[in-house]
């Protein structure tokens, strides 16, 4: 088995070739700039996605939007397909929403407080007059008593109207919550298959670091789709949506209660299990690559070719990499190992 740390430098031009960030950022840029598109993150997010991830959906939806689409026109889209620049900015809307409420309640409650504390003068003020004047005729003091009886009843109003307002502020702060929740369940999960998100696994790894035991005994298990990007062209994206899913499938019963599986790119896939060691986490990866091979096979026009799906993966250890990042990045590096050799398709970092 090749060691993959060794083999590293040697990887760098099939993973350029393979990410080509700088030449996907122009891209976007110039499509953005036709579209006389504002130069925001999330609406870099939102065009990467439909043009570097090949959603056929969202670029149908940004081509119905016209040559100049309107910002709120593309946000809409962006919380439609629950991208997580959008989904942050629908949180930050919720959030302000809530906080203006609040600031609304406050006030009216000082405005019933005010109610309050003039009826109590006014309580004060007839208790003084009736107690200090014995002569006073029945007339002046109906007249006292039906004075307090109007102020009682603006002081009752108003605790009604501030009652009635804080029910209906309740339910809409419910509400808010609900949709708080579902952003932030949104923002950590992938779309298409429902697994956690890279930004979900980055949560998980750095977890399994601050524990008091450390992260000892853990490895990190990345799986790339091999020639994915062809596969979409060949046969669209929506057959390469439902491979997507039947893998997520697969990986899903391939782990236990205490393991972790997330779908970090267009076409990878992570794995995190816990207490073993590189001998088991090798038997694991291989066992999950035969899978793959022996159960994921699509219908195809080309009589030559099987329509078998293959993978590569890396393993890595968390007792080689003192870091969350560090981690990462050696899985990779076996990964990029594992893509460069299609005769040993599951690399281990350091070995």
């Amino acid at each position: 088995m090749q060691n993959a740390s060794a083999n590293a430098n040697a990887l760098v031009p099939r993973e350029a070739a393979r990410a080509a960030p700088m030449a996907d950022i122009q891209k976007i840029a110039q499509h953005m700039a036709r579209l006389n598109v504002a130069a925001l993150p999330r609406n870099y997010e939102l065009f990467h996605e439909a043009i570097i991830g090949l959603n056929a959906g969202l670029a149908q939806d940004i081509a119905a939007l016209g040559s100049h689409p309107q910002q709120p026109m593309l946000d809409e889209l962006g919380l439609k397909y629950r991208l997580v620049g959008h989904c942050g900015l629908a949180g930050e809307t919720s959030r302000n929403e809530a906080s203006r409420m609040l600031r609304d309640v406050a006030e009216r409650l000082a405005e019933g407080l005010k109610h309050k504390n003039a009826f109590a003068r006014a309580c004060g003020t007839i208790l003084k007059s009736v107690s200090g004047h014995d002569d006073q005729s029945l007339a002046a003091f109906l007249s006292e008593i039906d004075y307090l009886t109007a102020s009682l009843s603006t002081v009752l109003a108003a605790e009604m109207e501030i009652g009635a307002k804080l029910l209906d502020d309740i339910k809409t702060l419910e509400t808010l919550e609900r949709g708080i929740s579902a952003m932030q369940s949104a923002a950590i999960a992938d779309r298409i298959t429902g697994l956690p998100n890279r930004i979900a696994l980055n949560r998980t790894i750095a977890d399994l670091y601050k524990r008091e035991e450390g992260a000892a005994g853990s490895a990190l298990i990345m799986v790339d789709i091999d020639n994915f990007t062809d596969l979409n062209d060949k046969y669209g994206t929506q057959a390469g949506n439902k491979l997507l899913k039947k893998l997520a499938g697969l990986f899903s019963k391939s782990v236990k209660k205490n393991d972790f599986v997330a779908r970090t790119e267009a076409d990878e896939f992570a794995l995190l299990f816990s207490n073993v060691g590189m001998q088991d986490a090798m038997t694991i990866a291989e066992r999950l690559r035969a899978s793959v091979e022996d159960n994921l096979v699509f219908a195809t026009s080309d009589k030559a070719d099987p329509g078998r799906l293959t993978i590569s993966i890396g393993v890595a250890l968390s007792t080689d990499a003192a870091t969350p990042g560090q981690l990462q990045a050696n899985a990779r590096v076996a990964l990029l190992a594992a893509q460069s050799n299609p005769r040993q398709p599951v690399q281990a970092f350091g070995r």
